[in-house]
């Protein structure tokens, strides 16, 4: 068993209000032990103990690794000219979601495979790392289970989302369809994947529909997301409440009833201010939620039509600027928010016996995320106590 010492932090976030100071957990001066991919040991420099291996912070602030949970990675084609149009004044429905399927469906396995770890990479040199990657651009039997499987080389939180539209074929049998996607496609997908999803929403799946696909997939095992509340108000969000999803995104449109929903429930409300900024959408109210008693997460929704982004850090800038979310508010809901989107204790914060997954600032502090939007301040990213992304000097 090897051990690691991250040294000369500035400023450590633990994300942990009771293992430090103010509401996202602050140590000064501080160092980090890292025992077989875990941390050992947190505490004042002065203090830390020897370890075999030695990272330099240089002073910068240290901070969980982001925790992505709702992105869409696996696809073929792309979709500027739908955004270039949307830029120009046309009005943002699901509809394109048809392209990508098609693209996909025609893209072979290399090149999905290649596209998503690219972009799983960039993710991981932004900061994220624990990410959700969902299907949902295959829409058969065999394009579904196949982009599960390019999705599982990439990360443990897949998510099978056959209910994203009814597919072109199904436009005027869509309850066949639904019976395809909680038989059938459910069949051959939930060896792939942890999660399920439903795209609750006008021009996709109505609540009755939604529900009896959920309830297949729960009843397979799998654990439960909807995407909910984006185009206007509906169903979505109460429907994950009652059947006891893990999150409800999107959350854009939210009743009073609602937002008691999400807060009574425990149900996370993930919000992905990303696909705000890409369709010139309204912000969802942050404030109101976290103001409820809900707990709230932040994620990119990385696709290739709504939010083709990866970056974490612009998440943060965007949830602080358009959701009157504070810095630590925003800090928490990328980390410990996102891993209580994904019902994980091991990823989210930084403690004693939580995956070692930090992320190195070239900065002072986690504000700087959001005062200095645009930047790359990520100087290194440790996964598993390993570094694996950035700047960084280390000794043996």
């Amino acid at each position: 068993m090897t051990s690691l010492l991250l040294d000369h932090i500035g400023l450590l976030v633990t994300a942990d209000p009771s293992a430090g100071d103010g509401p996202v957990g602050t140590l000064s001066d501080a160092a980090l032990v890292v025992n077989d991919g875990k941390v050992a040991w947190i505490g004042p420099r002065a203090s830390a103990p020897d370890a075999d291996h030695w990272v330099d912070a240089a002073g910068g602030c240290v901070l969980p690794g982001f925790v992505d949970s709702h992105s869409h990675i696996v696809f073929g084609g792309g979709r500027s000219a739908e955004f270039a149009a949307r830029m120009a004044g046309q009005r943002y429905t699901a509809g394109g979601i048809r392209t990508t399927v098609a693209a996909t469906r025609a893209a072979p396995d290399a090149d999905l495979e290649a596209r998503a770890r690219a972009l799983a990479d960039e993710a991981l040199a932004q900061g994220t790392t624990a990410l959700e990657i969902k299907s949902g651009y295959g829409l058969s039997v065999a394009d579904e289970a196949r982009c599960l499987r390019v999705a599982g080389g990439l990360t443990s939180e897949t998510t099978y989302l056959g209910a994203h539209i009814v597919p072109p074929e199904y436009s005027e049998r869509p309850d066949d369809y639904v019976a395809l996607v909680a038989g059938e496609m459910l069949d051959a997908c939930a060896p792939h994947a942890r999660w399920a999803d439903v795209f609750c929403e006008r021009g996709a799946f109505d609540s009755d529909q939604a529900r009896a696909i959920l309830v297949a997939a729960r009843d397979r095992g799998l654990g439960l997301r909807v995407h909910a509340n984006q185009l206007g108000p509906g169903p979505g969000v109460r429907l994950a409440a009652e059947l006891g999803a893990a999150s409800a995104d999107h959350c854009t449109y939210l009743s009073d009833g609602d937002v008691a929903a999400l807060a009574d429930s425990g149900t996370v409300a993930t919000l992905l201010p990303g696909a705000e900024f890409s369709t010139r959408s309204p912000y969802p109210d942050a404030r109101r939620l976290l103001d409820a008693g809900a707990t709230v997460a932040l994620a990119t929704d990385c696709n290739p039509g709504t939010s083709f982004t990866s970056s974490m850090p612009f998440m943060i800038a965007l949830a602080v600027r358009e959701m009157r979310m504070t810095c630590e508010e925003a800090v928490l809901a990328a980390t410990a928010g996102g891993a209580a989107a994904l019902r994980r204790e091991d990823v989210g914060r930084l403690g004693v016996g939580t995956r070692a997954d930090a992320v190195v600032l070239a900065a002072p502090s986690y504000v700087h995320l959001a005062y200095r939007p645009g930047v790359p301040l990520v100087r290194a990213v440790l996964r598993g106590g390993e570094v694996v992304a950035g700047r960084y000097h280390r000794t043996p």
